[in-house]
C-alpha cells in the first residue's frame, strides 16, 4: 500500500499524479477533514472534465457525508462555478481540478462559504495534520444527505448582470477552451447578439488531445492566435482546464499581457468606485500600478496566489485584485476570481469604442516584461542566494515577499520564486525598454546558473 503523500498539500490548494500521489483513498480522508475544518451543515463539490475526477469526487463526498455533512454536488463546472456555488448558497466548497497541469494531474481548491479562501496557514495545514496523522475517520450517525443542483444558467445570469453588454457594437470573438470547462460555460455567458463566438476545442476532455490547457505558455496559445488573423476577429480569448484564468489575444494575434488587462479593468473599476482599493501581487506591471494610483486606487501588493490575493481583497475590501497569471477577482464576486467576468470587462471596453483591442490597450502596456521564465532546479534556495549575493551592493532594493524580488535604481526589477506546483524557480523580469530588459534576464540567468 501506497504511503499517504502530504506533499500534495501546496500553498493553497491539493495537487497531485493521481493515482501515484494520491488517490482516492486520500480523497475520502480529506473530505472528513475539510468536514471537521468546516463545521457547516453542508459542502458543496464540482469537478472539472478530467478522467480522475468523477471517483475523486465521490471518495471525498462519502469522507464529507461519514462525518454527518450533507454535500451538494454541482456537477461538471468551472472552479468560479463553484465560487459562485459557495457565495450563492453560503457554503463552502471543494472545486476538483488541477487547472492547467497535464491530464495526470489532479487537485482541490478549497473555499469556506461565501467563497472564503482556505489556504497554506487558514486550513490546509489542518487537511495536511490530517493526512499526515493517518488517524482512523470515524462515521457518525446520521450520515450526512447528498443532493445535486444545477446552478449553471444562474451563474451566467449573475456575470451578465456584473458587466453589461447592452450596447457594444458587434465584435468576431475566437475562444479557445481547451478542451476544458470553458466550453461548457462560454456558450452560456458569452450568448449575446453582438458577439459572433468562433469556438475552439471546445469538446470537454481531460485528456487534452490538441495542447495543454495552459495559455501562459505561448505555444499552447499559437492556433487561438493564427485562427484570430486568418478569421479578421476583434479578439481572442483562451481559458486554462479549469475556466478560471482568462488570457487575450488582439486583432493582430499577438498575446496581450495580463498586467495589461490588470490596468484596464481596474480603471473600469475604479471608475465605478472611486478611491477604492485594487490588490494586485507582485509580479505585476509597473504599468497597473502606475494606472491604479492614476485613477485615484489604492495599490495593495501581495503574494503570488489566490488564496493570499482573496485576503487581502477581503482586509482592504478592494474593489478588484489581478495576478500576472491571468487571475482577476472582484468584490462583487466575493473578492474570487473568474477569467469570464474578466473577458465581460474586456468586451464591453472594446465593443462601446471603434479603436481595434492593440490602440486601445497601449496606454496600459507601458514596461518590457521578460515573460514568465521557467528555470528546473532541485536547489532553489541555492539559486536564490546566488543572485540575492550577485545584486547585493548595486543600490538595489531587495525584498523577500515572495522569494526573491530585485529593484534597480532606473525602475527595472524581477523576482524569482519557486513554484508551488512544480520544481521550478520562475523567473519575471520588467525593464523599461527592450535592451535593458534582455540583458537583465542574462544576468539573473547566469546568476542562476553558477549556483548549479
Amino acid at each position: 500500500m501506497r504511503e499517504t503523500n502530504t506533499a500534495i498539500i501546496k500553498a493553497y490548494d491539493v495537487r497531485g499524479l493521481v493515482p501515484d500521489e494520491w488517490d482516492g483513498a486520500d480523497a475520502y480522508r480529506i473530505g472528513a477533514a475539510f468536514a471537521d475544518l468546516v463545521e457547516a451543515p453542508a459542502i458543496a463539490v464540482a469537478r472539472d472534465m478530467r478522467e480522475s475526477s468523477p471517483g475523486l469526487v465521490s471518495a471525498f463526498a462519502d469522507g464529507v457525508r461519514d462525518r454527518g455533512t450533507e454535500v451538494i454536488d454541482a456537477g461538471l463546472g468551472s472552479t468560479d462555478y463553484l465560487y459562485f456555488v459557495s457565495g450563492s448558497l453560503g457554503v463552502p466548497g471543494a472545486m476538483f481540478t488541477a487547472s492547467h497541469n497535464p491530464a495526470a494531474y489532479n487537485g482541490i481548491k478549497f473555499c469556506r462559504a461565501g467563497a472564503v479562501p482556505v489556504g497554506e496557514h487558514t486550513g490546509l495545514d489542518f487537511i495536511g495534520s490530517a493526512l499526515r496523522t493517518g488517524a482512523p475517520v470515524v462515521s457518525v450517525s446520521p450520515r450526512g444527505g447528498y443532493r445535486e443542483v444545477d446552478l449553471l444558467e444562474d451563474y451566467a445570469r449573475h456575470l451578465r448582470s456584473l458587466v453589461g453588454l447592452d450596447r457594444i457594437r458587434p465584435l468576431t470573438v475566437v475562444v479557445d477552451a481547451g478542451n476544458g470547462m470553458a466550453g461548457l460555460t462560454v456558450p452560456l455567458v458569452l450568448d449575446h447578439p453582438g458577439l459572433d463566438i468562433i469556438p475552439m476545442y471546445f469538446e470537454l476532455d481531460g485528456t487534452f488531445p490538441h495542447h495543454e490547457a495552459d495559455p501562459m505558455k505561448p505555444a499552447n496559445t499559437a492556433d487561438l492566435r493564427a485562427r484570430v488573423v486568418a478569421e479578421g476577429a476583434d479578439l481572442g480569448l483562451a481559458f486554462d482546464g479549469d475556466a478560471d484564468r482568462c488570457f487575450v489575444v488582439d486583432e493582430r494575434g499577438r498575446a496581450v499581457s495580463p498586467s495589461a488587462l490588470i490596468a484596464l479593468i481596474a480603471a473600469r473599476e475604479l471608475a465605478r468606485v472611486p478611491g477604492a482599493a485594487v490588490v494586485h501581487n507582485l509580479i505585476t506591471s509597473t504599468s497597473a500600478v502606475e494606472v491604479i494610483r492614476e485613477a485615484g486606487g489604492t495599490p495593495v501588493r501581495s503574494r503570488v496566489g489566490h488564496s493570499f490575493v482573496k485576503a487581502l481583497m477581503a482586509e482592504h475590501d478592494a474593489v478588484f485584485g489581478g495576478e500576472h497569471s491571468g487571475h482577476y477577482y472582484f468584490r462583487d464576486f466575493w473578492f474570487a476570481d473568474t477569467g469570464m467576468l474578466a473577458a465581460l470587462h474586456v468586451l464591453a471596453a472594446l465593443g462601446s469604442e471603434r479603436r481595434p483591442l492593440s490602440a486601445l490597450l497601449a496606454e496600459y502596456d507601458r514596461y518590457v516584461s521578460s515573460g514568465e521564465i521557467n528555470v528546473r532546479t532541485s536547489r532553489p534556495e541555492l539559486a536564490l542566494k546566488a543572485v540575492e549575493e550577485a545584486f547585493a551592493g548595486s543600490g538595489a532594493g531587495i525584498d523577500r515577499l515572495d522569494g526573491l524580488t530585485v529593484t534597480l535604481d532606473d525602475g527595472a526589477w524581477f523576482n524569482l520564486r519557486a513554484s508551488n506546483t512544480e520544481p521550478v524557480l520562475r523567473v519575471n523580469v520588467e525593464a523599461p525598454a527592450p535592451d535593458r530588459a534582455e540583458a537583465l534576464t542574462g544576468r539573473v540567468l547566469a546568476a542562476i546558473e553558477s549556483a548549479a
